[in-house]
C-alpha cells in the first residue's frame, strides 16, 4: 500500500462510526503498512504527564504505566516540538520503551530507529504518536511531509473521539472538549481502576451509571479488590463532585464513639467532651458521606443511622436539637450482609435501605488478564519511591502471577509487585534494565500458585493442574532464566539462585535440561 492510499484510509476512518478504542487501534494498523516500526503508541497528553491510549509492538504492561517528561527525555523533545523528530541513531537518550518491545524484551537494541509525531488540535498539544524499530536504518527513507500529513489526520483522529465522546456526555460547548480530554481519559479509566476485562468494563458502566443519580450504593467485594476506589470514582462522576467527600473506617470505630463520629456531640455529652463538635453527616451536607465496613456496626448505630438515612435528620450527642443533612450515602462491606441479616447481627430494614443500587468488585482471580496493565502500573510506582530509572517484567513472571489465585486480590498484587522492584533493584548496573523475573516472585507466590481448584473460567472448565508437572516446569523455566540471564555460566547461575553449584548440575539433570556426565 503506497502512502497516499494510507492517508486517505486514515480520512476516511474520520467518518466512519467507531469508538474511541477503535479509531486509534485503526490507525496505528493502518501507519504500519508504511512505516516500519516494531512498535509504536499513541498517547495522551495532559500538563506534563502522557498516558497510554493504544499501542501495538509493546508489552502489555506499558498499558498501563504514566510517562513523565521529566523523566523520558524523548518525549519532552517531541512535546516542545511543532513538527515531527526523528531521532539520531547514535542518540544517547533513553527510549521510554526500551525492555517493552515485544520483539525486543530483554532491551538489548539501544541503538535504533525511533520518530515522534506531536498531535496538535487548534494549536493545543492533545497527543504524542512514537514509532520505534530496531533497525537503525528504518526510517532514513520517511518522508517528512508524509509525517505532517499524518500527524495532522492522528490529531483530527483524536479530535473526532473526543466529539463523540462528549456529544455522549451532552457536553454544554464545543470549545471544552479539548480541555476535558484527559478527564473522560480518566473517568473511562475509572480514577485508576485499571483493566480491560469484561468484569472490569462492566464494573465502569455501572459506576457512570449510578453516578449521576443520588442513590445510595452498596459497594461489596473481597478485601483488597479496590472498594475504596470505586467510591471515589461514583463521587468523581456525579453532581457533588464539587462537594466534599468525607471517609469513616467503621471497624477502627470503638462503639463508644461511633455515635459522636458519626453525629456530632455537645460540650459535656461524656467525659472527655470539652466542646461541641459536628459529626461526619454534618460536615458532609451537600456532598457525599463513604462508610467503609459498615457491616462492623453496633445494632443500636445501626438504629441511629437508619433515622439519618430516612429523614435525613441528625442528632448530637447530648443535644435535643434535630439537625437536617442532605448526604449522598456510598457504603462498603466485605461481609455477606444477607447472611449478617438472618443471623440477627445486621438490622434487615437498614439493609434495604442501603441496597438500594448494589454494586459488586471481582476479585482478581476472575479477572486475570488485568495482571499484565496492574503489573506495569505498580511498577512505575514502585520505581519512582525507589529512585530507580526503568524496570520491566519478564513475560515468565507475568504468566507467574497470572497462575496464582490471589487471595489477597490487587492489594496483594501491589504488594509482591513492589517487593519485587527492591529485589531487581539489588542488580542495579550502569545503564542496565532491570527486569522481574519468576526468581524475583518465587518466595511471595510460593507453592501456592500450584494448588488452584478446578473453577469456571470465561464459560469452561479448566482441567486439573498436575502438582508434579507444575512444579518441574517452574523449576524448569527457573533455572532457564537464571542461565539466560547469566549467558549459559552455571557457576553464576547457581549463586543468582541462592544454590550450591554441584546441586543445581544434579537438579539440572534430572528435570532433563543438562545431560548426565558419563
Amino acid at each position: 500500500m503506497d502512502t497516499f492510499q494510507s492517508v486517505t484510509d486514515i480520512a476516511l476512518d474520520l467518518t466512519a462510526d467507531l469508538s474511541a478504542d477503535d479509531r486509534y487501534d485503526r490507525l496505528l494498523r493502518t501507519l504500519h503498512r508504511v512505516i516500519p516500526f516494531d512498535a509504536a503508541t499513541l498517547l495522551q497528553v495532559k500538563e506534563n504527564k502522557l498516558t497510554p491510549l493504544a499501542a501495538v509492538g509493546l508489552t502489555p504492561d506499558a498499558m498501563g504505566r504514566i510517562y513523565d517528561r521529566k523523566e523520558h527525555p524523548r518525549l519532552d523533545i517531541i512535546c516542545n516540538s511543532d513538527k515531527p523528530v526523528l531521532f539520531s541513531k547514535d542518540s544517547m537518550l533513553p527510549d521510554p520503551f526500551d525492555g517493552m518491545i515485544v520483539s525486543d524484551p530483554q532491551g538489548c537494541e539501544h541503538i535504533h530507529a525511533c520518530l515522534g509525531c506531536p498531535l496538535y488540535v487548534h494549536d493545543k498539544l492533545v497527543g504524542v504518536l512514537t514509532a520505534d524499530a530496531l533497525n537503525p536504518e528504518a526510517f532514513d527513507r520517511l518522508s517528512l511531509e508524509y509525517l505532517q500529513a499524518v500527524a495532522s489526520l492522528a490529531g483530527a483522529q483524536m479530535q473526532t473521539a473526543i466529539l463523540i465522546e462528549a456529544l455522549e456526555k451532552q457536553a454544554e460547548r464545543q470549545g471544552q472538549i479539548a480541555t476535558n480530554l484527559m478527564q473522560d481519559v480518566e473517568l473511562r479509566r475509572g480514577c485508576e481502576i485499571l483493566g480491560q476485562s469484561p468484569s472490569m468494563l462492566q464494573l465502569r458502566k455501572e459506576i457512570e451509571l449510578v453516578a449521576k443519580s443520588d442513590f445510595t450504593v452498596l459497594i461489596l467485594g473481597e478485601t483488597g479488590v479496590g472498594k475504596e476506589l470505586v467510591t471515589r470514582a461514583i463521587q468523581r462522576q456525579s453532581r457533588r463532585s464539587e462537594k466534599a467527600m468525607l471517609y469513616l473506617n467503621c471497624a477502627a470505630l470503638p462503639e463508644t464513639l461511633a455515635e459522636s463520629e458519626l453525629f456530632g456531640h455537645v460540650k459535656g455529652a461524656f467525659t472527655g467532651a470539652t466542646q461541641n463538635r459536628a459529626g461526619k453527616f454534618e460536615l458532609a451536607d451537600g456532598g457525599t458521606l463513604f462508610l467503609d465496613e459498615i457491616g462492623e456496626l453496633s445494632l443500636e448505630i445501626q438504629a441511629k443511622l437508619l433515622r439519618a438515612i430516612q429523614e435525613g435528620e441528625i442528632q448530637r450527642v447530648g443535644s435535643e436539637t434535630i439537625l437536617h443533612a442532605d448526604v449522598r450515602l456510598l457504603a462498603a462491606t466485605n461481609r455477606d450482609l444477607e447472611y449478617e441479616v438472618k443471623q440477627g447481627k445486621f438490622r434487615a430494614d437498614l439493609y434495604h435501605r442501603l441496597n438500594v443500587y448494589p454494586i459488586t468488585v471481582p476479585p482478581l482471580r476472575d479477572r486475570k488478564d488485568d495482571i499484565a496493565i496492574l503489573s506495569g502500573f505498580f511498577i512505575t510506582k514502585a520505581q519512582k519511591k525507589m529512585g530507580l530509572q526503568e524496570v520491566r517484567i519478564s513475560e515468565t513472571a507475568l504468566q507467574l502471577l497470572k497462575r496464582y489465585n490471589w487471595p489477597g486480590n490487587v492489594r496483594e498484587l501491589e504488594n509482591i509487585i513492589s517487593r519485587a522492584v527492591l529485589k531487581v533493584s539489588r542488580h542495579l548496573d550502569g545503564n542496565t534494565i532491570l527486569q522481574i523475573r519468576p526468581e524475583h516472585l518465587a518466595g511471595d507466590l510460593g507453592s501456592a500458585m500450584y494448588v488452584q481448584p478446578v473453577q469456571e473460567v470465561s464459560g469452561r472448565i479448566s482441567e486439573k493442574i498436575s502438582f508434579r508437572d507444575e512444579v518441574k516446569r517452574f523449576q524448569i523455566n527457573l533455572i532457564q532464566t537464571a542461565l539466560e540471564k547469566r549467558n549459559g555460566n552455571w557457576a553464576a547461575a547457581a549463586r543468582d539462585l541462592d544454590m550450591n553449584r554441584s546441586n543445581l548440575h544434579n537438579l539440572a539433570t534430572r528435570l532433563g535440561i543438562r545431560q548426565r556426565r558419563q
